[in-house]
């Protein structure tokens, strides 16, 4: 009996250090910054919201996150980098609905289940945009003139098979309307394209318009919503034209499978905390950023249903790669 009590006391304090060694470094996480790839150039909505979120945790956290914008192949470049990054919460994503759109395009080798959702922190819909001087002034007159010549309408968007690029094509199979999409490194880039006379339109976000349209040099003619956007309040939906068309992004945290449990939880508590800021509220508010949140168990089961969603749209509009 004696000798039983000895060994299972001895096992007992043999896992003394493991134990003591894991709850230390649960407690220290994080001992240095973090790093947020933005898998898109700056400039855009989400490079917004990227930048705001960091400055928001200051006040939850001891280490400063720190904005890596690492562009490419609709957002792949920069989620295969954290995907492949060491699981220790150290390197982090934001995500947005190309998560779930690009292997059914065929871009990248990333699908939706190759990162680990942290929170959701925004949702937005797609919205048509133009020059302030452009001949059109409705929706209706801009897709009249796309029909005329059909092919020549220059429709800027965030990469081949981003969410702004499936908008503009599911706009194209709900009308009977040919565009020539042309590719950007990201909304911001296209935006800037529009403003120099590059392309006629633009469909991204109202967030990443809203400057432009406030200053009078670019006006909105339609949001892909089911009701008017804030901010855009005298803009109609296509709903309200008798297009039937409700697309949009989302976007959120996320980090590479097999991050620690208690590391997630870390991030978690840190995203809801850093989400309630009132500077990071009124920067999506000024920026016309829909703010939405959802933990990761619900941010998760919103990803595998749109994973879904555009795998069978994709497949109807049969858009590929290349």
């Amino acid at each position: 009996m004696s000798d039983f009590l000895s060994r299972r006391q001895f096992a007992s304090l043999a896992g003394l250090p493991f134990l003591a060694g894991t709850a230390f470094a649960q407690a220290e996480f994080p001992n240095k910054p973090i790093e947020l790839v933005v898998p898109f150039q700056p400039g855009g909505g989400t490079d917004a919201l990227a930048r705001s979120f960091a400055d928001a945790t200051r006040k939850h956290t001891t280490q400063s996150f720190i904005i890596v914008n690492k562009p490419g192949a609709s957002g792949s470049i920069g989620w295969q980098d954290v995907m492949h990054a060491k699981p220790d919460g150290y390197r982090l994503a934001i995500i947005t609905v190309e998560l779930a759109t690009l292997a059914h395009i065929g871009i990248g080798k990333i699908t939706a289940d190759d990162l680990q959702p942290i929170a959701q922190l925004n949702a937005d819909q797609a919205a048509i945009t133009v020059r302030s001087d452009a001949p059109w002034n409705t929706v209706e007159e801009f897709l009249a003139a796309a029909k005329k010549e059909p092919g020549k309408m220059g429709m800027g968007n965030a990469g081949p098979g981003s969410i702004w690029h499936l908008a503009a094509s599911a706009l194209e199979d709900k009308t009977g309307v040919k565009f020539n999409h042309v590719p950007f490194q990201g909304a911001g880039p296209g935006v800037l394209a529009l403003l120099g006379g590059h392309i006629d339109a633009v469909a991204v976000s109202p967030a990443e318009v809203t400057t432009h349209v406030q200053s009078g040099k670019l006006k909105t003619l339609a949001v892909m919503a089911e009701q008017r956007v804030k901010g855009f309040e005298k803009v109609p939906t296509l709903k309200e034209r008798g297009i039937d068309l409700v697309i949009g992004t989302w976007r959120g945290i996320a980090a590479p499978k097999g991050t620690p449990p208690q590391v997630v939880a870390y991030l978690k508590d840190l995203a809801l905390k850093a989400s309630s800021e009132p500077s990071f509220r009124e920067t999506l508010d000024k920026q016309n950023l829909g703010f939405v949140y959802a933990d990761d168990v619900a941010f998760k089961a919103k990803i595998q249903k749109d994973n879904a969603y555009f795998k069978d749209l994709i497949t109807k509009l049969g858009i590929k790669a290349g």
